[in-house]
């Protein structure tokens, strides 16, 4: 078939090397070009300077961000050792010069210079140098110091000597460039979290983050001088606790097994894994091995040391019921799924962490009766709630909306029925709920109005929700059944967008749904079916063109276009638009925006609705007035 150019030979291949197969195909490298890939470039560069912490080199890290010509820039320098600066013979280039250029290259493949680092893939540097409109890399050494420009993976300086120096180190300072990524912005909530978790888990080091962007000046300094024992009092700062922290930390060769815990009065587990500083989002073979030791050695325990459950089988579950974890591995060649590092894979880990992990909570057990019977009872009180629940649920899909195929009045269905091609907006308010009706396409969108915030699940019991109209509601439209009865294939409409006013009450309604969805369709969320519609602040109007904006930036880079001649109105609600603004603005599928709502972490989310739906208000009063205004990616 076909003439000779048709032919499918060698001159149809096309080769893509080093950064021009890394801006050809970026998502490979750092997971995505928005918000999250901006951040991985300097995680890339933070994370050398903490393997230098790791090797004993480094004790301070400073992190600047910046704006030039209104894209964020970024600086990090450390006191180490500094990259090497000599000739590698092999390509008669500076050591600096290849780390910054060329794929696969670095100290840490071997295990000379690192004895542990969360480097894999020697990759890091050099995608930054790739995805950055401009690198410039500042190295400290022998009393002198030496300095090189990169931009978009090419070499545009040499290395040069510029100035003495007092001390030894590594000032890296990069520009995404902003043809790759069409956000540049650092998002320093997201950042300050990462930090915090970091400099937990490498006490000693100081990092200091310097924020000079639009004016500011915020400095924020990460210190710790008991590690993750202090991370664990982080993590439970909120709650009540039930017993004392326990620590251990044992070595086997060149690998180091750390790990904190505490108990508090919580229903979840609220766990982080790390390899070599790296947090694991994934978990892996390390956290396997923890969650086996832990439940073989409290059930031995309370074999040995208790009565009156024998007939009661308790759970891996049950023992980690109101656990909160921290669990760190230092180790050589750790095997990740993917370069960004989210799943140890090491098999031998498991084995490894079980057997140091269970020596040393039964010893924990045996010298602590008083923490002892209390995980054990924390344990066998969990296994009791989840009998009792599952007797209740039996009994309820009997007569409840579980097995109710009826779909709710107020349910303004759509006429296609194919799932793929269908999604429902879940819309607080009557008249946000009639202008979305009016407005929406009726081939493939459906409309759920509620009335009010919906039950507060966090405070509630199972039963409880059967009683609430607004849930029974939504589990009828999405036709999935609910917990142990959850059936994602009899999902009715594969994208739920809720839809919310951008204000506090706005932000307490997503997050009662988003609660509601984690504790009992968390797998709609892990699917990818769940989003968060954006709908505009602000509306500019300057004779018949209209405009429309998400934020006070782009409103005020507009305004000054305009020299201020326009009208502005801001949306306090969704009701204020007209049916024809709000597809428009919200919900047209060519033109809106929506945020896709991921199960990254969800043992981080599970801590942040205990503080937005726990009991005490005050943590909850404090996130909303602080955060309400920023929040434009929520990723669970």
């Amino acid at each position: 078939m076909g003439g000779d150019n048709d032919e499918y030979n060698a001159s149809k291949i096309t080769v893509l090397e080093g950064a021009q197969g890394i801006r050809k195909r970026p998502a490979m490298y750092i997971g995505s070009t928005g918000t999250a890939g901006v951040l991985h470039l300097l995680y890339e560069v933070i994370d050398n300077a903490i393997d230098e912490a790791m090797a004993g080199y480094c004790k301070n890290i400073v992190i600047r961000l910046s704006q030039d010509n209104s894209v964020n820039a970024a600086e990090v320098s450390d006191d180490g050792r500094g990259i090497p600066i000599d000739i590698m013979p092999k390509y008669n280039k500076s050591a600096l010069e290849v780390i910054m250029t060329t794929l696969h290259k670095g100290a840490k493949f071997g295990s000379e210079v690192y004895k542990i680092s969360g480097g894999l893939h020697g990759v890091g540097l050099t995608v930054v140098n790739a995805l950055s409109e401009y690198t410039e890399v500042t190295v400290r050494k022998n009393g002198r110091a030496y300095s090189q420009k990169f931009s978009k993976g090419n070499v545009i300086s040499s290395l040069e000597e510029s100035g003495e120096s007092s001390g030894t180190g590594t000032t890296i300072r990069f520009k995404p460039d902003p043809e790759i990524f069409h956000i540049t912005t650092f998002d320093s909530t997201v950042l300050k979290e990462r930090l915090l978790y970091t400099s937990f888990l490498n006490k000693g080091v100081r990092i200091t983050l310097i924020d000079d962007r639009e004016g500011q000046h915020d400095e924020n300094v990460y210190y710790s001088e008991e590690g993750i024992s202090d991370f664990i009092h982080f993590l439970n700062k909120d709650k009540e606790k039930i017993t004392g922290v326990v620590h251990a930390k044992k070595q086997d060769g060149t690998t180091i097994i750390e790990y904190a815990f505490q108990y508090n009065t919580t229903y979840d587990e609220s766990l982080l894994s790390f390899v070599n500083a790296i947090k694991t989002s994934g978990g892996g073979t390390h956290v396997a091995g923890f969650h086996s030791a832990l439940t073989r050695a409290v059930l031995n325990y309370a074999a040995k040391n208790t009565s009156g459950h024998r007939d009661l089988k308790i759970t891996g579950d049950d023992v980690r019921e109101g656990l909160a974890v921290v669990l760190s591995v230092f180790m050589q060649n750790p095997e990740f799924e993917g370069q960004t590092k989210e799943k140890l894979g090491n098999a031998h880990i498991k084995t490894l962490v079980e057997s140091e992990v269970y020596s040393s909570i039964s010893r924990y057990l045996e010298e602590h009766p008083q923490d002892a019977r209390a995980i054990v009872e924390k344990a066998i009180g969990a296994a009791n709630a989840r009998e009792s629940a599952k007797k209740a649920r039996e009994l309820s899909r009997k007569r409840s909306i579980l097995d109710d195929t009826v779909l709710p009045g107020k349910l303004a269905d759509c006429i296609e029925s194919d799932p793929e091609k269908t999604e429902i907006f879940i819309v607080e308010g009557q008249s946000a709920g009639g202008s979305s009706k009016e407005g929406r396409d009726r081939n493939t969108q459906a409309i759920l109005p509620l009335r009010g915030k919906i039950l507060n699940v966090e405070k509630a019991g199972f039963e409880r929700i059967f009683d609430n109209m607004e849930i029974k509601s939504m589990i009828a439209s999405f036709g999935t059944g609910i917990s142990d009865a959850f059936n994602a294939e009899k999902v009715r409409y594969k994208k739920i967008i809720i839809m919310s006013d951008a204000d506090v009450d706005g932000s307490h309604i997503r997050t009662l749904l988003l609660t509601f969805l984690y504790r009992y369709m968390k797998k709609l969320i892990e699917l990818g079916y769940v989003y968060i519609a954006q709908p505009p602040l602000f509306k500019l109007s300057k004779g018949k063109e209209i405009y429309y904006y998400y934020n006070e930036d782009e409103l005020n880079l507009k305004l000054k276009e305009l020299d201020g001649n326009a009208d502005v109105q801001r949306y306090k609600g969704l009701g204020e638009m007209n049916p024809e603004q709000l597809w428009e603005t919200t919900m047209n599928p060519e033109k809106r925006m929506l945020k896709k709502v991921t199960v990254k972490d969800a043992q981080m989310a599970d801590s942040l609705f205990s503080i937005l739906m726990g009991i005490d208000p005050a943590p909850r009063r404090r996130f909303l007035h602080d955060h309400a205004e920023q929040v434009t990616v929520l990723d669970i």
